[in-house]
């Protein structure tokens, strides 16, 4: 699975607007997420993840890697689950 983290803060076009754009936005300048997590997080659907994501990577704003850890090891232990995803990640980065 793909993480996403972003590379430079975007001007927004009118359709991106809402608070569900900037939170993801948010989210991504502070750490690697997966799509799902920012479906999640944001409120909105895949597909308008994925929409927003593709514009971001039109822009060269994203930067993206393959996921060290797989959403399944986790996914039944939320809230818990996404925390110790988090703390895996950014210990892997050397944070």
């Amino acid at each position: 699975m793909k993480e996403y983290r972003l590379a430079s803060w975007p001007e927004l076009a009118p359709p991106y607007h809402r608070t569900a754009y900037r939170r993801m936005l948010s989210d991504m300048s502070h750490r690697f997420v997966t799509l799902p997590q920012l479906a999640e997080t944001s409120g909105l659907r895949r597909l308008e993840v994925r929409h927003f994501m593709d514009m971001l990577e039109s822009r060269g704003m994203l930067v993206e890697r393959e996921s060290a850890v797989t959403e399944s090891m986790f996914g039944s232990l939320r809230p818990f689950g996404g925390w110790l995803r988090r703390a895996i990640s950014s210990a892997a980065d050397g944070r």
